[in-house]
């Protein structure tokens, strides 16, 4: 792709996302505008073979607008990452959870560590290389990368089974065992087009979102059933759901579905089936959307070093590319495990012409999204699935 005409420019500036990315006492940051010229086209693509509208740009900065958030420079948009400089290169760690905030004492050899802990943790960063860090917060689970380790990579598609006739949205069932953004796009782009989509949670373990901001997770969740399954003791329900489903999306580490025998190798083959798999980096490390991003290399553009481009980008792109690479398989017939890791999505984008970070275009602030209706409450939905899976098992009786 060429450098960005200036409709692109504008269209980066109209969007919200420069408003999204640069340093928060600078300008705002046009140098990503062919990020956009990209996700239009893969958006484009998507919806063509689904036959929905997609809004790459809207997708892209719903949240951010939701939330009423605002570019921070090197401290994520929704606050819960950071970009540190290590001693040989920059890095990103991600705090969102309890069980991160908790292993940081670990990380850091210390024994005591300040309610905020971030300037500790850019001390330590700053006489480490950028590798050691990045492999010691992965062994105790914390999310973190090394800016632009991950290459390029387009979705791993691997055939598992016999194919279907070419399908559309309507009359596909779908299992949704992903969380947070790029997985429950997907499913809800599927839910637009007319899928039956099942989202299915734990009870110990539901979406990290349902309990944070409603608003973002209704606009990701709505149109979806809901179905609340513990994973361990009820693993032959949820089996159940995965054999009769058309359509399994899910986003956890391979390991803790296939020691559940919940895996695509422990079902019988159904015609067309397609298991879609997102990952941060194609392995069991754990990552997020900002973390993501910054392991692909996708990074604004600062004098003083890397800042964050938009809010948490490589999920949303992990959901359109995802999106993407599912309605193709419908279209082949099916019978496969599409595998998408996000910072291989982000290094794509990544990899991309970059234009100069300042511009005349307009910045303005992420618009938010067209009211989506409200998610379904949790298992809310439970019974109507479990007739659902009673009528694709013996569809006469």
């Amino acid at each position: 792709m060429s450098s960005a005409p200036n409709t692109w420019l504008s269209r980066w500036g109209d969007s919200g996302l420069a408003c999204l990315t640069g340093r928060p006492d600078g300008p705002p940051d046009f140098s990503r505008a062919n990020v956009l010229a990209r996700a239009d086209a893969v958006g484009a693509a998507a919806a063509r073979r689904l036959g929905v509208d997609v809004d790459a740009a809207g997708l892209l900065t719903g949240r951010a607008a939701l939330l009423e958030l605002s570019r921070g420079g090197r401290v994520s948009v929704g606050g819960a990452t950071r970009l540190l400089a290590a001693r040989d290169d920059w890095c990103a760690l991600t705090l969102s959870r309890p069980d991160d905030r908790a292993a940081v004492p670990a990380l850091l050899r210390a024994d005591d560590v300040p309610e905020d802990p971030w300037p500790a943790l850019a001390h330590w960063a700053a006489t480490r290389p950028a590798s050691e860090i990045t492999e010691r917060a992965t062994l105790l689970d914390i999310p973190a990368a090394r800016l632009g380790e991950a290459t390029p990579t387009a979705p791993r598609i691997r055939r598992t089974g016999p194919r279907a006739p070419a399908r559309g949205g309507p009359g596909l069932l779908v299992a949704d065992l992903s969380s947070m953004w790029a997985g429950p796009l997907c499913g809800r782009l599927l839910a637009r087009a007319g899928a039956t989509v099942v989202k299915v949670e734990s009870p110990r373990r539901p979406d990290g979102t349902r309990n944070g901001n409603r608003a973002f997770f209704d606009w990701v969740n709505a149109g979806k059933l809901s179905c609340c399954v513990d994973f361990d003791k009820q693993a032959d329900e949820l089996r159940e759901l995965l054999a009769v489903a058309d359509v399994v999306i899910e986003g956890s580490r391979p390991a803790a579905l296939a020691r559940r025998g919940l895996g695509p190798e422990h079902l019988a083959p159904r015609p067309g089936r397609i298991w879609l798999r997102i990952s941060g980096y194609g392995d069991p490390r754990p990552a997020f959307g900002d973390d993501a991003a910054v392991g692909g290399g996708l990074v604004g553009a600062s004098p003083q070093g890397p800042v964050f481009c938009g809010d948490a980008i490589a999920d949303p792109l992990t959901g359109l590319e995802a999106a993407a690479a599912l309605a193709d398989s419908l279209d082949r017939g099916g019978g496969e495990l599409i595998e998408v890791a996000m910072a291989g999505v982000a290094a794509t984008y990544a990899a991309l012409p970059t234009e100069p970070s300042v511009s005349h275009c307009p910045a303005l602030p992420p618009r938010p999204p067209r009211p989506s209706g409200r998610a379904a409450e949790l298992g809310a939905d439970n019974r109507t699935v479990r007739r659902l899976i009673a009528e694709r098992r013996c569809p006469s009786c």
